[in-house]
């Protein structure tokens, strides 16, 4: 089974935190569009296997019109082999769920919401520069709960000052709606955005990692006591609710990404799209594909086994390590792992390397240590 990312991206105003490719213009949307349109066309060959998940990411989707999702996903399914109930995911932004317009989505082929919630408090909102408010986000759970019942959230934690109290009724609130899908980040300063900015202008303090962890603490407990799965670090789901599209990702399944910055992986090659409007419009318009390539080696294989199975309920198969990768491979991980065994942070269970609760919010430096460089 194979997935198809499309990125939109445009957004109506710029979040404080995100790095992520986008434009706050619309302007060039309309061409846009045809790109990603005559992109599945070039690129229809690409995949040979029937595709299971279509996502729709950004940016934000939701700007789009039922016309021209419709008019992707009729492309997809014209060009693909598509299989019979494909989970087809839209990110969603409160504002954008209109009573009328989430009546609109329940009549096209989109049958996951992603809805962009982050926090149900205006301070929060307000400082992360969000375009909808809190009543917003709200309405917008209760009215797309009448007409979808595979609903996911994203909420943030380690916001400044947002207090423990503050951060469990965030989690309750998303209980409270019987929401079957919550994917939760720490709040990160990445560079060049207007987060790392107000932080360095003494506008914002810096978010505190110790305040994050107990965050994300209290965020297992709550989730796990009410029947969720933490299936991976950043992501928390009823049984069978689990993103499919992104579970696919972890478990190294192929999928082809579509559009400006948009990433694609065949199991040994992966390439990205150029992560600029004009020049991808221009290119496709052309006929060339505006990306580039590289061959992963065995060392990276490896390396990104490592970071998404420690990240995930599955762990790293040790039987898998020895069958793809060899004896070597092995005894480096098993060597490398000691510390982290003596220190509670992993565990090994069936032939199966984890982490524990104790290194699950670590686990993404654990997995830096157990790389392999050369």
């Amino acid at each position: 089974m194979a997935g198809i990312y499309i990125h939109i991206p445009f957004c109506k105003q710029a979040c404080h935190y995100c790095d992520f490719h986008f434009s706050t213009s619309m302007k060039k949307k309309e061409e846009m569009i045809a790109a990603l349109h005559r992109e599945l066309f070039l690129r229809r060959n690409e995949i040979t296997e029937p595709v299971e998940t279509i996502y729709f990411g950004g940016g934000t989707p939701s700007v789009l019109s039922n016309n021209e999702i419709n008019l992707l996903v009729d492309a997809i399914y014209q060009l693909f082999d598509v299989v019979q109930k494909p989970e087809i995911t839209l990110e969603a932004n409160p504002d954008d769920l209109t009573a009328d317009r989430i009546k609109e989505l329940a009549l096209s082929k989109i049958n996951r919401l992603s809805i962009g919630i982050q926090s149900f408090f205006d301070e929060d909102l307000k400082m992360m520069n969000r375009a909808h408010n809190a009543d917003e986000a709200w309405n917008s759970l209760q009215e797309a709960k009448k007409y979808f019942d595979n609903i996911s959230i994203d909420l943030i934690y380690g916001i400044p000052e947002m207090t423990v109290d503050r951060w469990q009724q965030n989690v309750q609130k998303a209980l409270d709606l019987n929401i079957p899908h919550i994917s939760s980040y720490a709040l990160t300063v990445e560079p060049k955005t207007a987060l790392a900015t107000l932080i360095k202008n003494g506008k914002i303090p810096m978010p505190d990692d110790g305040v994050a962890h107990e965050h994300f603490l209290l965020l297992i407990e709550m989730l796990e006591k009410s029947g969720f799965i933490h299936y991976e670090l950043s992501n928390f789901g009823k049984p069978d609710y689990f993103s499919k599209n992104n579970s696919a990702y972890w478990l190294g399944k192929n999928y082809l990404g579509i559009g400006p910055s948009a990433h694609s992986f065949n199991g040994e090659n992966r390439s990205w799209n150029i992560a600029n409007n004009s020049l991808y419009i221009n290119a496709i318009q052309q006929d060339k594909l505006p990306s580039e390539e590289e061959v992963l080696s065995k060392n990276d294989r490896y390396n990104e086994y490592i970071m998404t199975g420690l990240r995930t309920v599955w762990g790293v198969s040790l039987e898998k390590i020895k069958s793809d990768f060899g004896q070597y491979y092995l005894d480096y991980l098993l060597k490398n792992t000691e510390i982290f065994l003596i220190n509670e942070q992993l565990i090994i269970e069936n032939n199966i390397l984890k982490t524990t609760l104790k290194g699950k919010f670590f686990c993404d430096g654990i997995a830096s240590e157990l790389f392999k460089i050369n």
